[in-house]
């Protein structure tokens, strides 16, 4: 098959016309072309009253060889790569050193997946619950119920991607292919089709959850078995490698092979396991607030006429500012017609986040407007001192919050003049259990809100309406990443503890459902090759 990109039409072009698009692009008569199917479309909307869809489509036409020689200097007309996901290795039918997952979120679920189709039966530990108990406890409280700091927004089955937009995309290379293997396992679980091909694939929560429940089934039918409520309390180490895992205080199991994927929430994991001589390192994340508009006046500004159009949906934005000070401002997390949400994991603590669903109809856009702070000018005394930050900025948050959960919050315009809010104007909050209007000045350190007062009005410029005086600030934003690198090596093992293999967001090596998906299923292959039973597989 031959693949060409590029090829641009109008947003309102007819179903014929992508077959016109390839018979002009490659100058054949359209008994040559024997199929098509899109492998990407995404847009151009710099142009908001001229927006242009732009295709990549593999094509099957007679005489390919012969184009693909006319074509030799054309960097849009190339042969369709190999995306098939190979397996690398292949276990025996009976397995006696079993690989051991901790934790079920998205790099968790994909490892488990992967070794459980390659025949290695892992053994799951999550401490959190299954999904839709833990949905129950984290909707319990948003409806001010109390927090279960081992099931909520961060703990349990599916991580924190299953509380958010579900987005699926990243800026990670994947030469391999492994995210068309992230989006197949998620379409045979019932994520929609178009994700397969459109730019910026979401799914939403309520999907995510049922896709959840169909995957773990998965690996359970293949031999693989899942523990929840199950937290690991140390590691068993024998000089520098891995003999077990003690769970629960009381608990042993014996393991030669941990896949470390607990997400950038696990506080108390990054503690036990620096404290055992794990190898950590802090790395740079960033902090700040939840922002949010009405969704139509996003979609006003970027789509213009064509807003409210279904291909391209609720609107989203991505922004950048670098500061006077020396500090970068982004948006982050964009949720489209979506919710800001509690997602604390730690009582006394207030963080927030932001979720959609699939539709994204509900009435605000939110994003995190949030500034980046580096160990070696924010936190240089110790590895995990990022997270003394994160909490010292929740437990004030929580504090100016009125110690009930409520967050924080202020009016764009009131935060940009360095006063207090006293009344919502028309931009009405999202976020439960609910909100208390104060200076967010009293939450973040100056730098941080000095930061963001100066990139708003910038903002402003790409976006008409960003800085609008009633649209909404929420805090705090703390969790954009984890504060913490735990180091592997060649193999992805870990560079100072043989058998162990840090993966996922927690240990720092991804940034979203997509990347950690990928991450999951390049450590379980690593951990594959690395058995003492497997078989390579060799594709050449």
């Amino acid at each position: 098959m031959l693949r060409l990109t590029d090829i641009i039409l109008p947003l309102n072009h007819s179903e014929t016309d992508l077959e016109e698009a390839i018979l002009a692009k490659l100058n054949i008569p359209k008994t040559e072309l024997q199929s098509f199917e899109m492998f990407k479309r995404g847009y151009d909307a710099r142009n908001n009253n001229n927006i242009q869809l732009i295709y990549t489509l593999d094509c099957r036409i007679a005489n390919e060889n012969d184009l693909l020689a006319k074509f030799a200097n054309d960097q849009h007309v190339r042969p369709t790569p190999d995306m098939r996901y190979k397996f690398v290795a292949q276990a025996p039918s009976e397995v006696t050193d079993r690989p051991v997952v901790v934790g079920l979120g998205p790099c968790g679920l994909f490892a488990a997946l992967i070794l459980a189709q390659m025949g290695f039966k892992p053994i799951v530990l999550e401490r959190g619950k299954a999904v839709r108990e833990r949905t129950k406890d984290t909707f319990g409280f948003w409806r001010k119920k109390p927090l279960n700091p081992e099931s909520n927004v961060q703990f349990g089955e599916g991580g924190a991607g299953t509380f958010s937009d579900g987005k699926l995309y990243s800026q990670v290379k994947d030469r391999k292919f492994y995210g068309r293997k992230v989006l197949k396992e998620f379409v045979d679980a019932g994520a929609p089709e178009e994700i397969m091909y459109v730019s910026k694939p979401h799914i939403g929560t309520f999907k995510l959850v049922n896709m959840v429940e169909k995957m773990r089934e998965q690996i359970i039918s293949l031999g693989g078995e899942i523990r929840f409520s199950t937290r690991v309390e140390k590691l068993d180490i024998a000089g520098d490698t891995i003999q077990g895992l003690h769970l629960n205080n009381d608990e042993y199991l014996a393991c030669k092979q941990v896949i470390l994927a607990v997400g950038h929430s696990a506080r108390d994991t990054f503690q036990a396991l620096y404290d055992q001589g794990v190898y950590i390192e802090a790395k740079p994340f960033s902090v700040g607030f939840r922002i949010e508009h009405e969704q139509s006046m996003i979609d006003q500004c970027r789509f213009g006429e064509n807003a409210g159009n279904p291909i391209l949906g609720a609107a989203d934005y991505k922004l950048v500012h670098h500061c006077h000070n020396g500090r970068t401002v982004y948006s982050f997390c964009m949720c489209p017609g979506g919710t800001v949400v509690a997602a604390a994991s730690e009582p006394g603590r207030v963080v927030t986040n932001g979720m959609s669903q699939y539709s994204r109809h509900e009435r605000n856009a939110n994003s995190a407007i949030v500034v980046g702070i580096t160990p070696e000018q924010d936190y240089p005394d110790h590895p995990l001192a990022g997270i003394d930050l994160q909490r010292s900025l929740e437990e004030l948050a929580f504090k100016v919050g009125g110690e009930n959960y409520h967050a924080p919050a202020q009016l764009i315009g009131d935060f940009l003049k360095g006063q207090s809010s006293a009344e919502l104007g028309e931009v009405k909050p999202s976020y439960t259990p609910g909100i208390t209007l104060t200076d967010l000045r009293k939450v973040v350190p100056d730098f941080v809100s000095e930061a963001i007062q100066e990139a708003i009005p910038a903002f402003n410029r790409q976006i008409k309406g960003f800085a609008k005086h009633d649209g909404l600030l929420t805090g705090v934003e703390t969790r954009t990443s984890s504060p913490i690198c735990i180091k592997r090596g060649k193999g992805y093992e870990s560079v100072n503890i043989k058998g162990l293999y840090p993966a996922g967001e927690g240990a720092g090596y991804a940034g979203g459902i997509w990347s950690a998906g990928i991450d999951g299923i390049r450590v379980a292959e690593a951990v594959a090759l690395a058995h003492s039973q497997a078989t390579p597989l060799n594709h050449d």
